[in-house]
Order: structure tokens, then sequence, then C-alpha cells
């Protein structure tokens, strides 16, 4: 169905407005794993928005210079790392990197993560391994380096986390990603509790839909008229809105929030009524467990 004309579908400030003063990351340093593309990219842009210098992580470096120099044009001091985020020296040598580049790394982003849809029962040991040990370990050997860096110093940071809106409910073909990313969540108010009165801040944003140039669910030119049908908002959410909000908690405006886990999804984990399209099992789907190829 086409969303009616009638109804009122709010929509996002332009790119160049961001929602937070862009001095209020001024003389910070922000490290955003995954930040060469995508939403671990809209981060990194929101932050500098803000003016933070931000360190650019990522498994590929050719892909963290590109998402670097789109930075750069912001105004912020960049660098761009290679990292896999799953080893703990790998880790620390770039937070070392970053820290002797631009200074002391004080807000951190949890993005790096990989997915893609399959059967739980075709999930293999190597496909699991790969979804989870990235979002499980990587976020926690980064997050547990950050801290350790701040409390060394006697200072505070944040830390904010991209997780997802189903780990309340799982998602077709997603085992490996949904256990991923709750888990995510769970370390999100377990961290925030151990480390508050070293005044670190942990937070999470749950995302929905963001499609955009690297999305498996379409970039916002073509693609998404299903998804957007299908929510409460009546359309699916602009790259630049996650980013927003999740540099938005790190900042002093919300100083007294830690272990939050903040859906950010237009509405969509709430569509449920007594007619619905009826289910069809996931390894029934003639195009794909997540319902598109």
């Amino acid at each position: 169905m086409v969303v009616p004309s009638h109804h009122v579908i709010a929509m996002p400030p332009p790119f160049d407005a961001p929602p937070y003063p862009t001095d209020i990351f001024e003389g910070q340093v922000v490290l955003v794993t995954g930040g060469g593309s995508g939403m671990g990219l809209a981060m990194a842009k929101a932050f500098a928005q803000g003016g933070a210098n931000v360190a650019v992580v990522g498994r590929s470096l050719e892909r963290a210079e590109e998402g670097a120099a789109q930075i750069a044009e912001l105004g912020a001091r960049t660098h761009a790392m290679s990292c896999d985020v799953r080893l703990p020296d790998a880790v620390a040598e770039a937070f070392d990197e970053a820290e002797s580049v631009l200074g002391p790394v004080s807000l951190l982003a949890n993005n790096a993560g990989a997915n893609f849809p399959v059967l739980a029962e075709n999930i293999s040991p190597n496909a699991w391994n790969a979804v989870t040990r990235i979002a499980i370990d990587g976020t926690f050997l980064c997050s547990a380096e950050f801290a350790r860096r701040r409390i060394a110093r006697g200072e505070g940071g944040a830390i904010v986390n991209n997780s997802a809106q189903y780990i309340w409910t799982g998602f077709p073909g997603d085992a490996h990603s949904a256990a991923a990313k709750t888990a995510q969540a769970t370390m999100t108010r377990k961290l925030a509790a151990d480390w508050g009165s070293a005044g670190i801040r942990v937070n999470a944003v749950a995302a929905g839909f963001f499609p955009h140039a690297d999305s498996v669910s379409g970039s916002r030119e073509e693609g998404i008229e299903p998804l957007q049908n299908m929510i409460p908002a009546g359309r699916t959410g602009y790259i630049r809105e996650f980013g927003w909000l999740s540099a938005m908690i790190c900042t002093p405006l919300f100083g007294s929030m830690t272990g939050q886990v903040i859906v950010q999804d237009g509405g969509e984990s709430l569509r449920r009524s007594l007619m619905m399209p009826d289910f069809v099992p996931p390894r029934e789907r003639a195009d794909g467990p997540w319902g598109w190829k």
C-alpha cells in the first residue's frame, strides 16, 4: 500500500542543522569503529558537526581513509586507521596511534559489525564467529581499553554502542546478529554500572531501518517503499538522524543518562495488530529469509 497523502510524516532537519551546538565537542577526540562507511560514518560525521576531532577505524584502511576524507570536509581533524577490533593488542595500538595524532580519546562509538541473511541451521562456525566476535568482543575490547585510559587520567567520557531494535524480537535469518546485538545491549547496562563512578557514561541506540548506500535494506533511492509502508512513522530513517542521536547522547545535554538502550525505529517495533500479513517461515520464502535478495 502507498502511505496516504493525509498522513503527517515528520521529516528531519537538513544535514547542516545538527540538533546541538557546533562546538559542543570542541577539544575532544572520538574514536569510531567501522567509521569509514554506513552507520559508522554517520556517527563520525555527527561528532564532527559538534566540533570533535575524529579517529576513523576500519578493517580496510582504504575505506577508513575514504570516510575520513568526507569527515575532514566538515572541518574536523581526522585520522584513519586499520584495526581488527577482535584483537586486544590491535585495539590498544589503534588507541595509541589515535592519541599520538589527535590527542586523548574522550569519546567512543562502537559501530563495527557484520551481518548477512542465513537460516540458523546453515550458519557455519566461521560465519557465527564473524558476526558475533566483531560485535561482542570488539565492543568489549574497545570499551575496556577506552575506560582504562580514562580512569588512569582521572577523567570521564562517553561511549555509544550501535545495537538493533530486533534484539527483543529476533529477525528472520539473523540468529547471529540478534545474539550479538542483544549482548551489546546487556553489556551497555553492565559497563555503565561499573564505570559510572569514574564519570564514564555508556549508552546504546537500538536502530531500525536506515537505508544508505551500503545497506542491505536498500538505498534511499530504491527498494524502500515496502519498508516505509510498514512503519508507523510513515518512513524509514535518514542516516543523519541515527548519527545525530548517537552523538547527542554523548553530549553534556544528556550528562545524567547512562545504561540506556534507546530505540530509534520510527515505531516499527510497535506494529502489532490482529490484521497483519500471513507469516511465512523464513525457509519457505522464495525471496530469501529477509524477504528480499
